[in-house]
């Protein structure tokens, strides 16, 4: 029965649209991960110095920057397994089985474990056709491209399929809370994790890193210990090269390898001790999240639920000012149920931009302000599904211009939140920089509302808009929606039009994907 449960939901979560869109960021960062020649941008930096691309050092550079995206994109891709169970009812079926729960768990860390290990294997699959494609040695040494992905990858994965699962059984870390948390958590690892004193070798950087440098230095001359950095960064020239042919991984790194593996399934089976398996003598119902009753709805959307006796007629609107009273309603659907305390906390940070030097306001705390709704603007494009009112809202007579009033509420929470860091701009005579806020104002709910609508839940903005924003904030001026990233006092960044075009692309996507799902429907 074990084995039937981790192959149902493996299937399952492969038909999801998070699983295609995380599993192509994974094929591009290994794009990244090896570069032309004369690129600018690298994964790893050896002293100013990067290997030949030979099997082992395209298996190992590619396999390292897997384990950083994974242990990001992926916990978001696989930590929906058990509440998928609660909302569909299956986990009440499942109830009433004799199955134990160590085994349920065991069955879905397997299956989280299959997810991510299939996106490892698809990154194996892209570094064998990136060494051939660069061409600076097309002889393929299939040991010497695998063994990475199986002591660098696969275990920090299986970590993070546990960490998922354990996230799932928390009441607090469950919900957009827990993925935030991760996110911090998950910096904090493969910041830490590739230190030489990492608890089970970390990501095991530091015997390839250690390796790297001993070649460089015989080779070339260049103290090995000069310098070592991974992650994706730009760089001002070219990187110079050098042969490394592999390493040998101690016996100590493979038993860390095997007790970072073994630590993984022991926390996965932890929950055991207080998941209840949805029986609700043992407490399910805080274990696991339940369908939305009308108790838990935003007041606007139960009302709707509980007052309306059918579909709607298909009349237009005639009043005015019903489009201004329906958004209205979408900006109190949007932001109901948000504590007093995130109110406080928006205020303070508004009042701060306007005590703050103006440089400051716009490169550092305008993108606090737009991180800060970060779980508000998820729920763009995917309240109705979660909530269970596709079908009612299905029958509204203009589903487009709902569909507007949603998004117009999410570029009005962004624009609130960002109004303080504007208006010092305004001030400053930084007209440039107003440009790209305003282009901003746009992207943001714009991403929001198609990725929740083609994917049908939250979690995909935010494993997406987490990164981006690091990214961001990290000076990488290619991806500056907010004109936060300055040269001179002026933004670095492509500007307002090319975000403002994608932001209308995107919500080309939001009413064609609409349209097609009630055209189907109807």
């Amino acid at each position: 029965m074990t084995g039937r449960l981790v192959l149902g939901d493996f299937r399952d979560r492969l038909r999801r649209p998070v699983y295609a869109v995380t599993l192509l960021a994974a094929v591009g960062l290994g794009y990244l991960a090896v570069p032309n020649a004369g690129g600018h941008w690298t994964i790893m930096d050896v002293a100013g110095h990067r290997g030949l691309y030979n099997s082992a050092y395209v298996g190992a550079v590619t396999a390292l920057a897997g384990a950083l995206w994974l242990t990001f994109g992926g916990f978001y891709v696989v930590r929906s397994g058990i509440a998928r169970d609660a909302t569909t009812g299956v986990g009440q079926i499942l109830a009433a089985t004799p199955l134990r729960t160590s085994r349920y768990l065991l069955a879905k860390f397997l299956s989280n474990l299959l997810v991510l290990a299939s996106m490892v294997g698809v990154l194996a699959g892209t570094a064998l056709l990136m060494q051939l494609a660069r061409g600076e040695d097309r002889a393929v040494d299939p040991v010497a491209l695998l063994e990475p992905f199986l002591l660098l990858s696969l275990p920090v994965v299986a970590a993070t399929a546990a960490a998922a699962l354990l996230f799932e059984t928390v009441p607090l870390l469950r919900g957009g809370f827990g993925n935030a948390v991760w996110f911090v958590l998950a910096m904090v690892v493969t910041i830490g994790g590739q230190s030489a004193s990492a608890p089970l070798d970390g990501l095991g950087v530091h015997q390839v890193a250690q390796s790297m440098g001993a070649a460089l230095e015989a080779q070339q001359q260049v103290p090995g210990d000069a310098g070592f950095s991974l992650g994706l960064t730009k760089v001002d020239k070219p990187l110079g090269t050098f042969l490394w042919t592999g390493y040998e991984p101690s016996a100590g790194f493979l038993l860390g390898r095997l007790a970072l593996v073994l630590a993984a399934f022991a926390v996965a089976l932890l929950p055991a001790l207080w998941f209840g398996r949805f029986d609700p003598a043992r407490g399910a119902a805080e274990a696991a999240p339940a369908p939305a009753s009308d108790a838990e709805l935003p007041e606007p959307v139960a009302a709707h639920r509980a007052t309306a006796p059918g579909p709607l007629p298909r009349t237009e609107p005639q009043r005015a000012g019903a489009f201004g009273r329906l958004l209205a309603g979408e900006v109190r659907i949007l932001v109901q149920g948000v504590s007093r305390w995130w109110w406080l906390v928006a205020a303070g940070l508004t009042v701060a931009g306007f005590a703050l030097p103006v440089n400051v306001v716009t490169g550092l705390l305008l993108p606090v302000l737009w991180l800060w709704p970060v779980l508000i603007w998820s729920r763009l494009g995917s309240q109705q599904v979660e909530n269970g009112l596709e079908v009612l809202l299905g029958a509204y007579p203009s589903a487009r211009r709902r569909q507007l009033a949603e998004w117009t509420s999410g570029v009005a929470l962004t624009a609130v939140l960002g109004a303080a860091p504007l208006i010092r701009m305004l001030a400053a005579g930084d007209a440039a920089g107003a440009a790209c806020w305003l282009g901003g104002a746009l992207f943001v709910p714009s991403l929001a509302m198609a990725l929740g609508v083609v994917s049908r839940g939250h979690r995909l903005f935010q494993a997406l808009y987490l990164p981006l924003w690091w990214l961001l904030v990290n000076n990488v001026a290619a991806v500056d929606f907010m004109g936060a990233v300055r040269v001179g006092g002026s933004p670095a960044g492509p500007g307002p039009l090319p975000f403002g075009a994608l932001s209308a692309v995107l919500l080309a996507v939001v009413f064609l994907v609409g349209a097609a799902r009630r055209n189907v429907k109807g």
